[in-house]
């Protein structure tokens, strides 16, 4: 495999990112670095068309005598029994405002990349290098580019890896809150929920009372309807009326002390009579 990316940094400045496997490491697109290993060893994802397949290994990066620098490394799949050998070397070549790295070498893989279409398979990692000198250039001192890693899983400082591949088993859909399990003590759990009434009874309650009075109304024979609305409430409901005064008439009323009055002066005529005697 042979490729090309021109990047606008110089050579010496990006000497100084390859000669520093913590900062290689940094720069691979995708890797996820394992907690406590060497700089270049984790895992990577890489798509190849709609497929992505995750390897788990280390790369070496060392410097040659010729000033170009030699990558070795070797990865197996993280789910599978396939497996990865590289051996690449990268040049640094002087140009106009920057510098031309250029990748040649040779790899030979198994497993489930075997099956893939070869020109996906070129494609991918064409796209890798290219990320790779972009995130390179990036990392060189006083220098920044635009990086785009869409084709390519954020970098990670932990051994986690946070998305499955493609071709993994989907995970199970998530429970929605009604479906939940209850986490009340059984004596509430086991109750059963109040069943709130519907609207329909509430509707027949009102409509067999209005049928009632309707039909008391018509129950009231020879009485009209205006009668029947304005009538006074009867049984227990009804008012009670109020006490009547009974008020005699006139001519009683004088004749009542006239009496007294005879009654009186016959008496005291009776008395003085018998004094005469």
């Amino acid at each position: 495999m042979e490729h090309e990316v021109f990047v606008p940094v110089p050579a010496e400045r990006l000497r100084e990112v390859l000669d520093d496997p913590a900062r290689v490491a940094r720069v691979v697109p995708g890797l996820q670095q394992d907690a406590g290993a060497e700089p270049v060893t984790g895992r990577l994802k890489i798509r190849v068309g709609s497929h992505s397949v995750t390897y788990r290994g280390a790369v070496r990066v060392s410097r040659r005598d010729d000033g170009a620098y030699a990558v070795e490394g070797e990865a197996e799949e993280s789910r599978g029994s396939g497996s990865v050998e590289l051996a690449l070397r990268i040049g640094l070549r002087e140009a106009e405002d920057g510098c031309t790295l250029t990748f040649d070498g040779t790899a030979s893989a198994d497993g489930r990349i075997k099956d893939l279409p070869a020109d996906a398979v070129q494609g991918a990692v064409v796209r890798l290098l290219n990320r790779f000198a972009e995130h390179l250039a990036e990392a060189a001192p006083g220098t920044t580019t635009s990086v785009g890693t869409q084709d390519f899983e954020p970098r990670a400082t932990t051994d986690y890896e946070t998305t499955p591949d493609a071709d993994d088993e989907a995970a199970p859909p998530p429970v929605a809150p009604d479906e939940a399990p209850s986490t009340a003590p059984d004596d509430e759990a086991s109750a059963p929920a109040p069943v709130p009434e519907p609207p329909s009874a509430k509707r027949d309650e009102d409509a067999e009372s209005i049928a009632e009075a309707a039909h008391a109304r018509r129950t009231m024979i020879g009485r009209s309807a205006e009668e029947v609305d304005h009538a006074p409430p009867r049984g227990r409901y009804a008012p009670v009326p109020a006490p009547q005064t009974v008020t005699p008439p006139a001519p009683l009323r004088w004749a009542a002390p006239a009496a007294a009055l005879a009654v009186a002066s016959a008496i005291v005529a009776v008395r003085a009579l018998r004094r005469r005697r």
